[in-house]
């Protein structure tokens, strides 16, 4: 099953090297798909609410056409890691299109784009920058590989 990682920026600096190393052992699990779309909005000091809008274009511009929409934001409900798994793997038994996970930028996600998403999904109570979900996302979809096909990478003692 194809997973699509839609995500606002670049991964820069020191954590450029943990991000594609969980990418890349998540992409053992499930064909992983990364697309990048650019930060911003024209304008030297955008208002946060143009700055979502212009990102929600140009990522409506790069959503799959079938994959269902899953969104990372405060307000959503937050998954453990067999939360994550059962999800996936449930998509993957059934033969339905992977999903389209969004990861939005400094100032959220464009409001169509929450209202349309199947899932709303928070990685916890604590805002993190973009980068640091993609690595938390990054992980928890390797770490959901795991699980589904019960490796001994995760510890947990389940929900």
């Amino acid at each position: 099953m194809k997973v699509h990682l839609i995500v606002v920026g670049r991964v820069r600096g020191v954590l450029r090297t943990a991000v594609e190393h969980y990418e890349e052992r998540a992409g053992h699990y499930w064909r992983l798909e990364v697309v990048e779309v650019e930060a911003g909005a024209p304008g030297r000091a955008p208002e946060p609410e143009r700055v979502r809008e212009a990102e929600g274009e140009r990522i409506r511009s790069r959503l799959p056409a079938h994959a269902p929409l899953w969104v990372l934001t405060r307000e959503g409900k937050a998954w453990s890691s067999e939360r994550w798994a059962r999800e996936l793997g449930a998509k993957a038994l059934h033969g339905a299109p992977g999903p389209a996970i969004l990861v939005g930028g400094a100032f959220g996600i464009a409001d169509a784009l929450v209202k349309e998403a199947e899932r709303r999904v928070s990685l916890g109570p604590v805002t993190l920058p973009h980068e640091m979900a993609r690595l938390v996302l990054a992980e928890q979809l390797y770490r959901a590989g795991t699980i589904q096909r019960n490796e001994p990478y995760h510890k947990g003692r389940g929900e």
